[in-house]
């Protein structure tokens, strides 16, 4: 990531913004970990459909990170 020169508009919000798409990254590389230990479909969709929230969260964060730039 590049480092700015001038401070954020907002850097509480800039601050919460990195540690989701840190968060969430972490939370989706576990999630995908425990994907082929899942004893059922049903569980697998569940896992695949919390990863799939997650990435949506998690493009949204990067997407208002660069808009901030």
């Amino acid at each position: 990531m590049v480092e700015r020169l001038l401070p954020a508009e907002d850097p509480v919000l800039e601050n919460v913004l990195k540690w989701t798409v840190e968060r969430d990254a972490k939370d989706v590389r576990r999630l995908l970990e425990w994907l082929p230990e899942a004893r059922s479909s049903r569980e697998r969709k569940a896992l695949l459909q919390r990863v799939r929230g997650l990435l949506s969260e998690l493009e949204a964060a990067l997407d208002e990170l660069d808009s901030m730039h």
